[in-house]
């Protein structure tokens, strides 16, 4: 879908891309990076807005220094800034965009009204937009992006502004553009958790240049460590630190602290990381709930999160990258731990 060799892009004072070379193929394609990585810098590269300092990008196959009218007819942009008109409905607008990408009016009319009831505005398609929350002008920036049926969509920052609610919904939206209409997408983000949830692949840059490009399942590999999370009861009003004890007593290994699991991440102060030994384990941890009168809300094999594999100083015996592939932990940002609830 997108191809760059050597991509660079340079202004009198930053350089905003720097010998970038990405090969990302069809599905949901997550690109992270903290503001100012050059996320928006090669969108708008991609889209033949802006030229190359030097080396080269392809996108659907098109040259983006000589095919840029072509493929923004066969792709969608969501913009990150706010640009939409405030005085015109959102049917109006979406119309609009989709005569500019060359529908006749009937079919322009058509396509609007079934794309705006996938984005959740069908019965809020005739008030005028300067009257739509944060998350509705978001879902018309989407709903304008995919009016055309592209084959691929460029989504730059789309939850920005929303709550977590609101990011949740737009994150499915996000997903279901691929999987009920298989059309591919390349969505920019400085939040991992976003990306983790919704992307087949994930590309890493910083500062313009390649940290790492992967699938989603090679930064999330499923660990032998069991997340055991559990309510307190009246004989016992600290579970965690009860079943702690026993799981010891019994043998079993345990991980971290209570609170914090084994990246040292935060976590809810109720979870438990133990080392799971065979099937044996997890009779250990039942028996050991249910012997203490606690309530057991999940056992589950726990994953790493993509944030782990860039903490400096990642300890290779928890199975986490060492080595080049640990940036500097400011590069990447995750979401409070009030946004991941």
């Amino acid at each position: 879908m997108i191809a760059t060799e050597a991509l660079s892009k340079r202004f009198p004072r930053v350089t905003a891309l720097d010998r970038l070379s990405l090969d990302i193929g069809p599905g949901v394609t997550g690109l992270v990076g903290s503001n100012g990585a050059g996320k928006s810098t090669l969108i708008k590269i991609l889209l033949g807005l802006s030229p190359a300092t030097e080396g080269r990008a392809e996108v659907l196959g098109l040259d983006v220094a000589t095919h840029g009218a072509a493929i923004r007819e066969r792709v969608g942009y969501m913009p990150e800034h706010d640009c939409l008109p405030p005085d015109v409905s959102a049917t109006e607008f979406v119309v609009h965009m989709a005569r500019m990408s060359g529908l006749p009016p009937t079919a322009a009319r058509e396509r609007t009204a079934d794309t705006l009831r996938h984005v959740g505005l069908y019965e809020e398609r005739y008030r005028p937009i300067g009257g739509y929350s944060t998350g509705m002008k978001q879902r018309v920036k989407l709903a304008q992006a995919l009016v055309h049926d592209p084959r691929l969509v460029l989504l730059d920052e789309p939850t920005n502004g929303l709550d977590p609610v609101g990011r949740d919904e737009m994150l499915g939206l996000i997903r279901r553009v691929h999987t009920d209409f298989g059309i591919s997408v390349l969505v920019t983000s400085h939040l991992l958790g976003e990306l983790e949830r919704t992307c087949d692949h994930v590309v890493v840059v910083d500062g313009g240049t390649l940290l790492r490009s992967s699938s989603t399942s090679d930064f999330t590999r499923t660990t032998t460590t069991l997340a055991v999370e559990v309510t307190d009861s009246d004989t016992h009003p600290d579970g965690a630190d009860a079943l702690r004890r026993r799981l010891l007593e019994a043998g079993v290994t345990l991980v971290g602290q209570d609170g914090v699991d084994s990246a040292g991440l935060p976590g809810a102060g109720h979870i438990l990381l133990v080392v799971a030994d065979g099937e044996k384990t997890y009779d250990l941890v039942r028996d050991s709930v249910a012997g203490l009168g606690l309530g057991l809300v999940r056992m589950e094999q726990r994953r790493h999160h993509i944030a782990e594999v860039f903490r400096p100083g990642a300890d290779a015996a928890a199975g986490r990258p060492v080595g080049p592939q640990a940036a500097p932990a400011p590069v990447l940002q995750k979401e409070s731990a009030r946004d991941e609830h």
